[in-house]
C-alpha cells in the first residue's frame, strides 16, 4: 500500500504542468494614437512624447539606435534599505542624438511610470517623455535624445514612488553631473537615520534643553491711551469696504474662475494700471481746464 502511494505521488509530481513565468499584459498592441506622440489605451497604458522620426535641433543624423528593457517593482528596492520601489537599473548612458526605444515592464500590481524630464519643449510636449503601465504589464516607446552633454532625471511620478526609491538618471554624452538621491549611485539628500534609539533621542533632547540659554521675560510698560471713536476697529470705512467686497464677490468669482494665481495677479495689476491712467488723465484735464478759465478771467492790460 505504501509503495502504491509513493508511486502515485511521484506520478502526480512529474505529470503536473510546470509553473509558468508571470505573464505581462502587452499594452503595445492596444494603444491608440491620439496625435502629438500621445498613445493610450483603456487598460492603464500610456505613452507621451513618442518621437521616432523628428531630429532635435543640433542633430544632423541619428548617431545610433538603441533598445533597453527596464523592469520596475517592489523587489528591486530590497537592496536599498528604507526604499519601497525601484527600477532594476539606476543609471543609463547614451550618445547624443541616439534613437532610443524603452521597453518598460511593471512587475507590481500597481501603476508605475518611467518618466524623463528636461527634454526640449519645442519637440517634446512639456519637455517630457513618459511611459506608464498598470501592472503586471509591458509598454514600449521611442524618443530621439538631444545633442550635448546633459544628465536627465528619470523617475516614477506616482505619489511617493520617487521618494521611496523609483528614481534614476540618464546621461547623454558625458552628462553634466550627477543627480542627488539616486539609489546606489549618489547619496540621499535627507538620509533616513535608524541608528539612534528612543532613549538616546530623549537624552539628546534633554541635553539640548539644558544647554539652551534661559530666556527671562522683561516687563514692558503698557501705554495708556484713550480710544477715540474714529480709532475703532470697525469704522465706517471698514463697513463700506466690506459691503463693496460682498457685492463684488460673485462678479470676481465668475471673472477669476479657472485662472491660476499668477493670471489673477496679472489681471489685478492691469486693473490698477488702467485706474491710475484714468486718474492721471482726469487730473490733467482738470488742470488744463483751470488754466484755461484762469486766463479767460484775467483783466486785459
Amino acid at each position: 500500500m505504501v509503495k502504491l502511494l509513493s508511486v502515485g505521488v511521484l506520478i502526480a509530481l512529474f505529470s503536473a504542468p510546470p509553473v509558468m513565468a508571470q505573464d505581462y499584459e502587452d499594452h503595445d498592441s492596444m494603444l491608440m494614437d491620439h496625435g502629438d506622440g500621445h498613445l493610450m489605451d483603456m487598460a492603464g497604458g500610456m505613452v507621451m512624447g513618442q518621437n521616432a522620426d523628428t531630429l532635435p535641433g543640433g542633430c544632423d543624423r541619428i548617431s545610433e539606435t538603441k533598445e533597453i528593457t527596464v523592469h520596475a517593482g517592489h523587489k528591486y528596492a530590497e537592496k536599498f534599505p528604507g526604499r519601497m520601489f525601484a527600477f532594476d537599473t539606476q543609471e543609463f548612458n547614451f550618445k547624443p542624438c541616439t534613437k532610443l526605444t524603452v521597453h518598460f515592464i511593471n512587475e507590481d500590481n500597481v501603476r508605475h511610470q518611467w518618466m524623463m524630464h528636461g527634454l526640449p519643449k519645442y519637440l517634446y510636449p512639456k519637455g517630457m517623455f513618459h511611459l506608464e503601465a498598470t501592472g503586471p504589464s509591458k509598454i514600449s516607446g521611442t524618443l530621439i535624445l538631444p545633442p550635448g552633454d546633459k544628465t536627465y532625471l528619470v523617475h516614477c511620478d506616482i505619489a511617493q514612488h520617487m521618494e521611496k526609491g523609483m528614481k534614476a538618471q540618464l546621461k547623454v554624452g558625458k552628462g553634466d553631473g550627477d543627480l542627488p538621491s539616486i539609489p546606489g549611485v549618489t547619496a540621499y539628500v535627507e538620509a533616513d537615520d535608524y541608528k539612534a534609539t528612543l532613549p538616546e533621542l530623549a537624552a539628546r533632547a534633554e541635553a539640548e534643553a539644558v544647554a539652551a540659554p534661559a530666556i527671562v521675560p522683561t516687563a514692558v510698560p503698557v501705554p495708556t491711551t484713550t480710544v477715540q471713536p474714529e480709532d475703532s476697529v470697525i469704522s465706517g470705512v471698514t463697513v463700506i469696504g466690506l459691503a463693496l467686497g460682498l457685492l463684488a464677490a460673485p462678479f470676481l468669482a465668475r471673472k477669476f474662475k479657472g485662472l491660476s494665481v499668477s493670471e489673477v495677479v496679472a489681471y489685478v495689476f492691469d486693473l490698477l494700471r488702467a485706474f491710475i491712467e484714468l486718474v492721471v488723465s482726469l487730473v490733467s484735464r482738470l488742470i488744463k481746464w483751470v488754466v484755461t478759465n484762469k486766463n479767460k478771467t484775467l483783466p486785459e492790460k
